[in-house]
């Protein structure tokens, strides 16, 4: 049977048949990945948009007016009642692929559009007649295209649909708690195939494979200034934790102890972009990296193509380095949670400097590790800076007999004692102590607490070297300009073949973690001891024999704690002040000592409570079968403010773009402050719909302008 009408499944001109191809493509690649049946998978792949078909559809697809009947249709409600052309003993698996694919089939909202939803607002019989309204023209499309795939029948009559429909209300009624591999398959296969379209057959052969990491073993790698790199990673423990100063070569030691698909996670965007890049850079170039976080595609340059773009977020990456909030979905049973815990299932998951998150996140990360066991994954902790009292907590856990514990011995230890402390009296920056090092053609890294901090901080020592590079980093930045800086700062002033001589990096917390730069003196603002230790890291990093051989020592000046709780946000005054107290000035840091000193700060964790708020209880799914939380649970359990803003030159740009080309625009702010005090603009309806601002208030030198205390990094 040959169809004679265009039947389309978008408004950009993808036609169903073609869909619902390239949807059988991924599922049945998925299907052979991960142990599932390939012909079930397919059945669903092409079942779940065939609703598609109906009129109602097709008209309100490509029409520039809200529909005016007040009845929804649900294209997953006219998909199911085909069921009678596939096997009976598939049906509840199909019904999991179908459905919810969309819409959980019950909701707590007042409106909702999921099948039960609406069979409790308007009845089974008046959803049923309206999702068959002209059965008879277009169920006749739909069994055309589905004849078309191997899936034939002459004639499904209204009776069988009927069926179908009872069935499936019945079997979603009556479901249990827990959560669907199916849907999340279905997920993960429909939005791998809208995203990639025509390649979907090319990319989909990269999906789910395991990278090869046997270079990380290589020979050439090993070396005694990597004093990790010596130790062997053999053990029938699962899991790992390795605590070792900053350069001892931690990444490759918790590489070589993964076996299968790799997840790894950072705190701070600035240290995942550097991650990624180090790990795409060394890596064969066929290799599936991923990079995923809220501007991640910025960072995939020009030689990389439009598939590999925005495949970025979907999942089966060989490797995917993310932030842990990408996977609180996990936790918080939001929408696509399924698909989350079918990519990470049984994978390596290295989640390093994990003591960096605090309150909440911290929580978070927490209630994340215990889903990840549940979920048969291997997890491998690194950190420089553990508090006992966490690593404690993570290992009863993981198991302590299921965990291989690594740490270096006191001689090893004491060879990376690199950093001097100068106390200074004052929370002001000593800029005559700052020129005798700029004389001596020392590379400066100042790094503060608060952005206006740093934007100050700035001002002042470009107005007292005005010959001298400087270069200011922090999160108010466009997008896209904060990612040129980050580039810049790594390879040109961190590049000494690049910058020989003296310059300056002035930046808030976002350098703390795994950034790798090795500058020769450091200004900070007191903070929490594990914050400082992880900035000290940044001073003195690239070591050789020779260095280490004559104990070279560099310098850090650590400024005095302001007086006053707020002048000390985004952290605790108390933390702050204890840290402060924990060094002596003029003190050789001794590596061996640092978990002492960590300790006394962090004899205790008050960690916050996010219980009230997550769907796993120990080994028990607290949410029904097939339903999904809104993105607002997670947006509240994590504590989310972040807006956007844009200056007023780009907001025809901003409204006039889509998607992706409105990112690299839009400049992070605190929802909190809504700007209220300065614009006069309102806010695009486009998009983020993001606060106007001044042109004035922005610039690629200092970012944006505005007085209000935040702890937005």
């Amino acid at each position: 049977m040959k169809t004679n009408r265009y039947i389309y499944a978008k408004s950009d001109g993808v036609l169903l048949k073609d869909h619902l191809n390239q949807v059988a493509i991924v599922a049945e690649r998925i299907a052979h990945k991960l142990g599932y049946n390939p012909k079930l998978l397919k059945n669903g792949a092409i079942l779940h948009d065939i609703g598609k078909t109906h009129p109602k559809f097709q008209e309100a697809l490509f029409s520039k007016s809200k529909p005016t009947e007040e009845k929804v249709f649900r294209h997953e409600i006219a998909s199911i009642l085909f069921l009678p052309l596939f096997p009976k003993e598939e049906w509840n698996q199909l019904i999991e692929m179908v459905i919810a694919h969309h819409k959980s089939p019950e909701t707590s909202e007042k409106k909702g559009n999921g099948i039960i939803d609406l069979i409790e607002i308007e009845g089974e019989e008046e959803i049923f007649d309206f999702h068959t309204s002209q059965w008879d023209d277009w169920s006749k499309d739909a069994l055309q295209i589905l004849d078309s795939f191997g899936i034939t029948s002459k004639y499904l009559s209204l009776d069988d649909a009927q069926e179908a429909f009872d069935y499936c209300i019945d079997y979603c009624e009556n479901l249990g708690s827990g959560w669907s591999e199916y849907k999340g398959i279905l997920n993960i296969a429909d939005h791998i195939a809208s995203s990639i379209y025509d390649a979907t057959e090319t990319i989909s052969e990269q999906l789910f494979n395991i990278p090869n990491l046997e270079q990380y073993n290589a020979l050439e790698r090993k070396s005694e200034l990597f004093p990790l790199s010596l130790i062997s990673v053999e053990s029938k423990c699962p899991h790992s934790l390795v605590i070792a100063p900053t350069g001892a070569g931690k990444t490759d030691y918790l590489f070589r102890r993964c076996n299968g698909r790799v997840f790894y996670t950072l705190p701070f965007q600035a240290s995942i972009n550097a991650m990624y890049h180090r790990v795409r850079d060394f890596l064969p170039d066929d290799t599936d990296i991923r990079l995923q976080h809220s501007t991640s595609r910025l960072q995939i340059d020009d030689k990389n193509n439009f598939e590999e773009k925005v495949m970025q977020s979907k999942a089966g990456a060989a490797i995917k380095i993310l932030t842990p909030h990408q996977l609180a979905a996990l936790i918080c049973g939001t929408k696509g949670f399924e698909a989350i815990a079918l990519d990470i299932r049984e994978c390596d998951v290295i989640l390093d400097e994990i003591h960096c998150y605090s309150d909440v996140s911290q929580a978070m990360v927490i209630e994340i590790v215990k889903v990840l066991v549940r979920l048969g994954c291997r997890i491998h902790l690194g950190s420089a800076t553990m508090p006992t009292v966490l690593t404690d907590m993570l290992l009863d856990i993981l198991g302590r007999d299921n965990v291989l514990i690594t740490k270096l011995d006191d001689n090893e230890l004491d060879k990376f004692d690199r950093h001097r402390i100068i106390k200074c009296d004052t929370a002001d920056l000593p800029i005559n102590t700052v020129s005798e090092y700029i004389e001596q053609n020392q590379k400066v890294l100042v790094v503060c607490n608060k952005v206006d901090t740093a934007q100050a901080r700035y001002d002042s020592l470009k107005e007292t070297f005005p010959n001298i590079p400087i270069l200011l980093l922090h999160s108010r930045f466009k997008r896209a300009d904060r990612a040129q800086k980050e580039f810049e700062l790594i390879n040109t002033y961190n590049n000494r073949e690049v910058n020989p001589d003296a310059c300056i990096v002035v930046s808030t917390q976002v350098v703390e973690v795994s950034l790798d730069i090795s500058f020769d003196v450091m200004f900070t603002d007191a903070a929490p001891i594990d914050a400082m230790i992880q900035r000290f890291g940044r001073i003195n990093r690239k070591r050789t024999k020779e260095t280490v051989a004559k104990k070279i020592i560099k310098d850090i000046h650590i400024l005095a704690p302001p007086d006053s709780q707020r002048d000390v946000l985004p952290y605790k005054k108390e933390i702050v002040d204890a840290s402060f107290e924990q060094f002596e000035n003029g003190e050789i840091v001794k590596e061996k000592l640092i978990q002492n000193k960590i300790d006394n700060v962090y004899p205790k964790i008050d960690m916050a409570s996010i219980k009230t708020k997550i769907v796993w209880d120990g080994d028990r799914f607290l949410l029904k079968k097939l339903n999904h939380y809104p993105k607002a649970v997670l947006m509240e359990t994590l504590n989310i403010e972040s807006a956007t803003a844009i200056v007023y030159q780009d907001a025809e740009t901003y409204n006039k773009s889509k998607g992706d080309d409105r990112i690299p625009l839009e400049i992070p702010i605190p929802r909190s402050t809504r700007f209220k005090k300065f614009t006069n603009f309102g806010y695009s309806s486009e998009g983020a719909r993001p606060v106007i601002v001044h042109d004035d208030l922005y610039s690629y030198e200092r970012g944006l302008i505005f007085e209000e205390i935040d702890n937005f990094l």
